[in-house]
């Protein structure tokens, strides 16, 4: 059932939802599965990784590749044979399994050492979702190399600014994507090889993928890396300069396996879903690597977005744990609702979602249009794995983050590193030392170090936590709204807006303000049938005013098309900030429409 909360405040006692109501829905009761992690309290209390090193086949001690991990083991053992990858692309699917992706795996590690590859080069990936994304991103592993994955939108500049920083040996790409890097390719003096994939006929100065896979032996012994050898590498925007490269190790498997067994409650006899692209780190760590290491069977869909495709996708192919972005969730929620009766949703058992924090109507809307709650899960780039996350064992908070995963330590702490009590507003902080963290940022020491400070790493977001130790998102550190001596986040007031039955989507900045220091300004897409006007603006105004407070509503609104996002689906409220008052954009390589 769903029942509406709302909090208690103690007298005297500042809580930032202190206006709010917040709806929980109730998990007791209502499971008809047993989650492989039953009780979250009782696995938080006596957790400790080292329990778990044999369930990755490992032991300290012992060299640790991930490639093993993910698919080796099972190759060689009872799921040898079971289906390991489904690849639906456009009037094409294509079966994999665990044996096949293993010895195509070791073809292309062959490959690689007959170029020239060896341990710690920096190998990178341009190329759109197709099975040689898993064939080359494990056989780079099994090589000892460092993979690096891009997003296919990624102009030539962005591609610099990435193979170039890293000193990237080879570039895995196809004859779509080619060009972009052939108009970078002279500023890039360490790239010595472009190998292309599916390319009907060799192309001047690179390598066919197809020619040298069909030649190579499917023998190879794998290189013997420790767990602190670097494993993966992607690179991550900020507000200014370019982007930094944030390395993984391979000790990072063992948080995305507990991870994905845990939070996305994988099980091998699964068909499970990612929707992240690979150049994402979501898409190396759910959407590849633990995935695999549970041993599940993966649907990797190449097609576009549409509402028709995508239930159609989740119907045919049985898609039992569903793994997604709130933008899809709410491009999804704007088709509204009367199609999806049309479709089969009974094999779905959990829905998740990741990439920016989700707002309460999507929850509620994924109960109405598919019978589930969806799981919001945080985490970054740079902490590799789930951290704070939502489970299939435990009741959900609308609009909460949920819970730290187990053998993690978080907190809400001041500009001084003093942790902060229940419902107090504060920096969100992490105890440094998880396996996923980032080893290191590429050549940038001073970079990596200002993560960390007295004995936290702290994430760049604002949050709370209340009495029962749900985590709540306030908004990054720089995006919180100071208007009339209060502090506002902006996600708050998103959530509030997109409540309204008139809001598609809404993006919300802080502007200056003589009077209010800032004023809240939002930016709005409206749903099919809703037009703009002077007239809906009040309406929405007043909407949010009697949901949050007097000072808490948008004195400005723009309706707009769209909204500028990351590739990755984040609305980018930089952007909008910049654009609003003038100002530099920074680095827009990850933006959608750049």
């Amino acid at each position: 059932m769903i029942i509406t909360v709302y909090p208690i405040q103690k007298k005297g006692e500042k809580m930032v939802d202190a206006n709010h109501k917040y709806d929980v829905y109730m998990k007791k009761g209502k499971l008809k599965f047993t989650p492989n992690m039953p009780d979250y309290d009782k696995a938080y209390k006596g957790f400790k990784w080292e329990d778990h090193y044999k369930e990755l086949d490992w032991a300290p001690g012992k060299p640790l590749n991930v490639a093993h991990v993910a698919v080796e083991r099972h190759a060689l053992g009872p799921n040898a044979n079971k289906t390991a990858l489904i690849y639906v692309g456009e009037n094409t699917e294509q079966r994999l399994t665990y044996k096949e992706l293993h010895l195509l795996s070791n073809k292309f590690a062959n490959v690689l050492k007959k170029y020239g590859i060896k341990k710690g080069d920096r190998v990178f990936l341009f190329i759109s979702r197709v099975p040689a994304v898993y064939v080359a991103f494990l056989g780079i592993l099994k090589a000892g190399a460092v993979a690096s994955t891009l997003f296919g939108a990624f102009g030539p500049q962005a591609v610099k600014d990435r193979v170039g920083d890293a000193e990237g040996i080879m570039v895995i790409t196809n004859a779509t994507l080619k060009d972009r890097v052939d108009a970078v390719r002279p500023e890039m003096p360490a790239l010595k090889h472009v190998l292309v994939v599916g390319a009907k006929e060799q192309m001047p100065g690179t390598i066919s993928y197809e020619k040298e896979m069909e030649a190579a032996s499917n023998k190879f012994t794998m290189e013997q890396t420790q767990p602190e050898d670097p494993c993966f590498m992607l690179y991550t925007s900020g507000t200014t300069g370019h982007p930094k490269g944030v390395i993984h190790a391979h000790m990072a498997i063992l948080q995305e396996y507990m991870t994905s067994k845990w939070v996305l409650d994988l099980r091998p006899e699964d068909i499970y879903w990612c929707t992240a692209d690979h150049g994402w780190v979501t898409g190396i760590a759910y959407g590849i690597l633990g995935p695999l290491a549970v041993g599940t069977t993966i649907l990797l869909y190449e097609g576009r977005f549409s509402a028709d495709a995508w239930y159609s996708t989740l119907q045919k192919y049985k898609i039992t744990v569903w793994y997604t972005a709130p933008t899809a969730i709410r491009m999804l929620m704007k088709e509204g609702k009367d199609i999806t009766k049309k479709y089969d949703f009974s094999t779905l058992r959990s829905i998740y979602s990741v990439g920016e924090p989700l707002n309460p109507e999507a929850i509620r809307e994924g109960l109405d249009m598919f019978g589930l709650p969806f799981h919001d899960t945080w985490w970054q780039t740079e902490t590799g794995a789930m951290m704070i996350t939502n489970y299939p064992c435990m009741d959900i908070r609308f609009g909460s983050m949920g819970k730290p995963f187990p053998g993690l330590a978080a907190g809400i702490i001041d500009d001084n590193g003093k942790e902060l009590g229940p419902n107090e507003e504060g920096n969100l902080a992490l105890r440094p030392g998880w396996p996923a963290m980032m080893r290191t940022i590429w050549k940038n020491k001073e970079k990596y170090d200002s993560y960390f400070k007295n004995g936290w790493y702290t994430a760049g977001d604002k949050a709370w936590k209340d009495k029962d130790g749900y985590f709540w998102f306030i908004g990054r550190a720089d995006d919180v709204i100071k208007t009339s001596g209060e502090r506002v986040g902006p996600f708050e007031v998103e959530s509030a807006l997109i409540d309204h039955p008139a809001v598609a989507e809404a993006g919300v900045i802080g502007k200056p303000d003589p009077v209010r220091g800032e004023i809240i300004k939002a930016f709005i897409t409206l749903k099919k049938g809703f037009a703009p006007s002077d007239k809906l603006k009040e309406e929405i105004q007043q909407f949010v005013k009697k949901r949050m407070a007097a000072h808490a509503f948008p004195r400005e609104i723009d309706f707009v098309d769209s909204l500028p996002k990351t590739r990755s689906g984040k609305i980018m409220r930089r952007v909008l900030k910049a654009k609003e008052l003038g100002q530099p954009i920074g680095d827009t390589s990850t933006l959608e429409n750049d």
